[in-house]
Formats: structure tokens, sequence, C-alpha cells
């Protein structure tokens, strides 16, 4: 009995210690700098926004940040090459729940959503629908109205198969019992001269691409597609205000570390993330690129993909978003 007591007793030891050694670990994190994978060539939003939240977390944490561009498939090359390293922390992400849920949909791939673990939301590109300046469209329950009255005749455009512009028609679509004729281009660029040359008669657009043809009169924005009005369009109303069902159809950015990393290291991250939000400097830069910042708790985030996830899978349940 003695023996067996002790065993026992040196096995409870032991079992403290690890977990002892796994806190103290947890409590020191970081040491060494972090990778940030953005999953999408230099230059775009993810890229841009991972660097200015990349530098705020760095001086909250007292380690580089370092972005680290891993582009292909839609986001889904650079996150797995998260899933290929450590659960530790040292390597982060910066994804949306299209890039984990959409993109490797349309590629016939699983999703990668419980593959990883939301530390904090970043910030959120507003999406609108613009129109040509002079289109006979004055705003959005006039589209609607036409739409509704010759299903298929009213063209609006997006930036391509799986993206949030896409997901967002077809989300109007399916809420508003209405038909349009949807036009994929491959990227905003090209969408936008189409659009601006009268040549489509709608577009699903990032604010932040379509900022500078609104500011010039050239566009002109007939509904936000979110649940708030954005600040650098005050007068554009969103989709409740105009008789739709709401639903947040902006792009937001998060970080992400894989499923398995504990619970302390994704607190530390998410405690840097919010520090870097609430910079006066990073936060203004971000609403000069039109976007909102939007730092959350591991929960919040967590809920918000749940959210996502209903709206979004619905589509996929009904077949209009599949493999192409």
């Amino acid at each position: 009995m003695a023996k067996r007591r002790n065993l026992i007793l040196g096995g409870l030891a032991a079992t403290a210690a690890m977990a002892s050694g796994i806190g103290a670990r947890a409590q020191a994190f970081p040491t060494k700098p972090i990778r940030f994978i953005v999953p999408f060539a230099a230059g775009g939003n993810a890229d841009v926004t991972a660097r200015l939240a990349g530098e705020g977390m760095s001086r909250k944490l007292g380690q580089p940040v370092l972005v680290d561009n891993r582009p292909g498939a839609g986001g889904v090359v650079g996150q797995e090459l998260v899933l290929q390293a450590p659960p530790d922390g040292y390597t982060m992400v910066i994804a949306a729940f299209g890039t984990l849920y959409v993109s490797p949909l349309m590629a016939g791939k699983p999703s990668m959503v419980p593959s990883f673990a939301p530390v904090s939301m970043l910030s959120t590109v507003p999406m609108i629908v613009v129109v040509p300046a002079n289109s006979r469209f004055t705003d959005f329950q006039s589209l609607l109205a036409a739409a509704k009255a010759k299903p298929g005749t009213i063209s609006m455009g997006h930036a391509g198969n799986g993206t949030p512009n896409h997901t967002d028609i077809l989300r109007l679509q399916e809420n508003e019992k209405v038909s349009f004729s949807i036009v994929p281009y491959r990227g905003s660029g090209v969408g936008l001269n189409d659009v601006l040359a009268g040549q489509i008669d709608s577009y699903v657009d990032q604010l932040s691409s379509s900022l500078p043809h609104l500011q010039s009169g050239k566009l002109r924005a007939l509904v936000v597609i979110g649940e708030k009005r954005t600040p650098e369009l005050p007068n554009v109303p969103t989709l409740a205000e105009v008789g739709c069902t709401p639903f947040d159809g902006g792009t937001t950015l998060g970080v992400f570390v894989r499923q398995d990393t504990p619970a302390p290291i994704i607190a530390t991250l998410n405690a840097a993330a919010v520090a870097a939000l609430d910079d006066p400097a990073i936060k203004q830069k971000f609403v000069d690129l039109g976007a909102t910042v939007r730092p959350s708790t591991p929960e919040g985030f967590a809920a918000f993909m749940k959210t996502e996830e209903a709206g979004i899978g619905d589509l996929a349940k009904k077949g209009l978003l599949k493999p192409e």
C-alpha cells in the first residue's frame, strides 16, 4: 500500500511539475520574434493590415513581429503553413472567414475554420453597392425593384468567384428573393472600369477601392452592405435602412493561430492586438485606408465566425457556392 501511495504521489508531483513548466513557458511568451503569415501578395488589404497591426503588437510584446507573404489558392497556401508550425504562438496568420471557409470550398477542400483559434479581429473594410454617376438608379430600392420586375436583367459585378463581393451578391439574392445577372471579374480594377464605363449596371466593391471614384463624383454608392453606416459615406444608408435583411458583408480580417495553442498564449497575443488597434496613429492609418478598427476578444471573434458560417454556409448547402 505504501509503495502504491508513493507511486501515486510521485505521479501527481510529476504532473504538477509538467503543468508548472507549461505555465512558466506561457508566462514567458514571447522570447523570440513572431512570424506573421500573410497568405496574399504584398501591397493588398491583408498585407497592409498585418503590417500596421504587427507594428503595434511588436511594441506590446517586446519582440519583432515579422510579416511573411505566402500567397496562393485564395489564402489556403499560407494558412496550411501555419498548420505545419508548432502550436506555440510564434506563427500567426491574418485571415478572414472567406479565406478559411470559402477558399477551401472553392478548391474542393474541407473547411479550415476548425483548425484555427481566433485571437482578435483587426479591421473591417465595408462593402458597398455602386453604380455609375449617371445611372438611372438613384437608390437601392429602385435597383431592387427593377431586378424583381425583370429577373436576370440587372447586371451586378464582383471581384471574383468566392470573394466576399461574390458571396454578398448571393446573400442579397437569397434574402431579397431577387435575381441579378452576376458578372465575375478577376479583381476589382477591371470590374470598376466596366461600371465606370457603364458596361454593367452595378458593382459590389470594398469601400477602399471605390472611394476615390466616389469622391471624384464618377460613381454613386446606393447602400452599405452592413449594419452600420460608414463615416466616409455618412449619407449612404444600410441594408436595414432600405428595408432589406441586414448582414455584415464587409471584409473582416483578424489574427489566428493553430487551434491547439495554449489559452494563456492566445490571451497574450490578444492583448497585444487590442493595444495595437488602440494606438491613435495606427487607428488613423486604418481610417485613411477606408477601414474600421475592430478589436475583439477571442470569444467575440469566435462568435462572429459562427454567424458568418451560418450565413455563407447556407449558400453552400443550397449549392449556390461550390467548387469551380
